[in-house]
């Protein structure tokens, strides 16, 4: 039987930096992380195999990260982990021996259930590389496409299938805007319009009732009886945990449908047993409250807490922020932590900073957008409970700021004195900053 002293199931947003985690803070031990996959995906890129990279190949990540930081693995399913005997069972026959265990199944996309769900040409965001090269076939020669769901996903597949593809568009979104549970309702008009100029057909306040067409989809009809033409429908509805291999070994499992762990990502049957990532409960940064919150990003935090904490516990997990960002076409959109709607759901009094100014100075130097940020602060402390951007590409880097004002509980005050670098080609001008005038506003309400 082969051993190690950690065992990592599960290889992508997740299981990577856990395992590497793992030998970086621990280099005296052995790791194994055993996939099922022959290739792993960038999660957050399957869109964009549709559009700009055109092929899934493009999407992968090479093995060469495990290989350079000596973590061994091993191809393959596992079918069992035997908790007493602290070993893991292959749909090969073979048994490895552990003496911590990683659980990073991740998530399986939600299909609806919906009459004609299982026809053909019906897609999810599937991580596997000969179910997307289909697909991608499937989508080069189609001429009408209907997406199910206008969240990040929803959005990214639409204006992904615009870019290469002579198709229409629809998507189909049964909130009243796209984006919505993720943007404030000004972002959020500000990207449909963004979509609609793409020639991104939005059916908002809507819900798909049926999937027609016999063995092939040949259209959807939505629940007010209108039919749309459709021959690719592609659901981008959410993702729900894996945990059928949890179950299996009899871990709790938390109202989330996620695998329950303490603050140190230990499973809460098995403290030789963590989990992280899509399949393991998460609760809120703000409030402690359980969330549903499932990002690689939240998965990448979540994996090196474990990684530090499997032989010497050492970090707490303090709760998921939700950081997003996406672009559609040039205009980029994304928020950390709460919207303003949100914010006031949690019942808190909020004052709102708002700015905008080009993300360079002048701004009319080559490649200027016109960036605006808004932020969302406690009235009572002062503390940054969230905030909006929407902009140019620098806007993913400016929600990352936000987010990091936020872990470290700063506030309106201490943003507006905020110490950026600037420059005229990457940078908007320090007279007009828009984190730091949007937190001078904010103080002045206050």
């Amino acid at each position: 039987m082969k051993q190690a002293d950690a065992v990592v199931i599960g290889g992508s947003a997740a299981g990577l930096p856990a395992a590497i985690g793992c030998r970086r803070r621990y280099p005296q031990k052995s790791v194994i992380l055993i996939r099922q996959e022959e290739q792993v995906l960038v999660p957050c890129g399957l869109p964009y195999i549709f559009g700009t990279l055109g092929s899934p190949e493009k999407d992968v990540v090479p093995d060469a990260i495990l290989t350079n930081n000596n973590v061994e693995l091993v191809k393959g399913e596992v079918v069992e982990i035997d908790r007493e005997k602290k070993a893991v069972s292959m749909s090969s026959g073979d048994t490895i021996g552990y003496d911590k265990l990683v659980l990073t199944t991740g998530s399986l996309p939600v299909v609806l259930p919906i009459p004609g769900a299982d026809k053909g040409n019906v897609f999810t965001a599937n991580k596997d590389l000969i179910y997307l090269k289909n697909m991608l076939d499937t989508i080069n020669g189609a001429r009408d496409v209907v997406i199910i769901g206008g969240g990040f996903i929803g959005v990214e597949f639409a204006d992904e299938c615009k870019k290469n593809h002579d198709c229409n568009v629809t998507i189909v979104e049964v909130l009243p805007h796209c984006l919505q549970l993720a943007l404030d309702e000004e972002f959020c008009v500000e990207a449909e319009k963004v979509l609609t100029e793409r020639g991104i057909k939005l059916l908002l306040n809507s819900k798909v009732e049926a999937i027609l067409g016999d063995k092939q989809v040949s259209g959807v009809r939505l629940s007010g009886g209108q039919e749309l033409k459709a021959d690719v429908v592609i659901m981008g509805v959410g993702a729900r945990p894996n945990v059928e291999l949890a179950k299996k070994a009899e871990l709790e499992i938390g109202p989330t449908k996620a695998i329950a762990v303490d603050r140190y990502m230990r499973t809460i049957t098995d403290v030789n047993i963590f989990a992280c990532g899509d399949c393991a409960e998460k609760y809120s940064f703000f409030s402690g409250k359980l969330s549903r919150t499932m990002l690689a990003s939240i998965a990448g935090a979540e994996a090196r807490i474990v990684g530090a904490n499997l032989f010497n516990t050492r970090y707490r997990n303090h709760g998921e922020i939700g950081v997003f960002s996406t672009i559609i076409g040039e205009q980029a959109f994304g928020c950390a932590g709460l919207t303003e709607a949100a914010a006031r759901q949690e019942g808190f009094d909020v004052v709102v900073g708002e700015s905008t100014a080009p993300d360079r100075h002048p701004g009319g130097m080559p490649g200027a957008a016109n960036t605006k940020v808004k932020l969302v602060f406690s009235r009572d402390n002062g503390l940054l409970l969230g905030g909006g951007v929407s902009g140019g590409k620098g806007t993913g880097e400016i929600v990352n700021i936000i987010s990091a004002c936020i872990q470290h509980w700063m506030t309106a005050y201490e943003v507006s004195l905020f110490q950026m670098g600037t420059h005229p080609a990457l940078t908007a001008s320090p007279i007009v900053y828009q984190m730091v005038n949007a937190a001078e506003l904010a103080v002045k309400a206050m």
